[in-house]
């Protein structure tokens, strides 16, 4: 194969690879449904499919790039445990740090706590003390929105560290269960609806 001709088919490939890797992903698509998990009554959203796409990662860190200005979000923070996949992403994306919101017991040191009510039970979550810059905007981010309960909680947190909630980003948003309204105070953003 002679040195233009493999030249033209790498540039052709090189085209085909950004044209793909920009293209719209139909997220909904990659999300895959547990009838009965964690319990009877519940279907579990599993947005676990999408993390193996790579075009599908970018679609959801340029999406909410477009939805929330990240030049006005000093840290990311994300929920036990989806939450932190995203936080990541949108972080190391933006240039931004990532506080983890977890289970009670999880974090070393100093620790501020939060009961909230589930679809399906009650929780608590914990973040660390000074794991939020005083005033510092912050971004609080979960694969789910279902009743807010969980959201609600988080917010409620980075406010107790001393930090701003600037909004939520959520890959799913249940909207028969109504969360928005546990948050409705702050900004929120949901990429896919059922």
């Amino acid at each position: 194969m002679s040195r233009q001709l493999t030249t033209v088919r790498q540039n052709k490939i090189k085209t085909f690879i950004v044209m793909a890797w920009n293209a719209p992903v139909d997220l909904k698509s990659l999300v895959r449904d547990y009838p009965g998990f964690p319990k009877e009554g519940i279907i579990f959203r599993d947005f676990g499919p999408a993390l193996a796409e790579p075009a599908a990662l970018r679609f959801i860190a340029e999406e909410f790039g477009r939805q929330f200005d990240m030049d006005e979000i000093d840290v990311v923070a994300g929920i036990e445990s989806r939450g932190f996949i995203l936080s990541a992403l949108l972080g190391s994306a933006y240039g931004k740090g990532m506080v983890m919101i977890r289970k009670p017991g999880k974090l070393p040191g100093g620790t501020s706590r939060r009961s909230y009510q589930l679809e399906y039970g009650e929780g608590e979550l914990e973040i660390q003390d000074g794991s939020v810059p005083d005033g510092a905007r912050v971004l609080v981010c979960d694969d789910l929105l279902a009743t807010g309960g969980t959201a609600r909680a988080a917010g409620r947190l980075v406010e107790d560290v001393g930090g701003k909630v600037a909004g939520f980003a959520f890959v799913i948003e249940l909207v028969g269960l109504d969360g928005s309204r546990a948050i409705s105070d702050y900004n929120y953003r949901s990429l896919i609806q059922y």
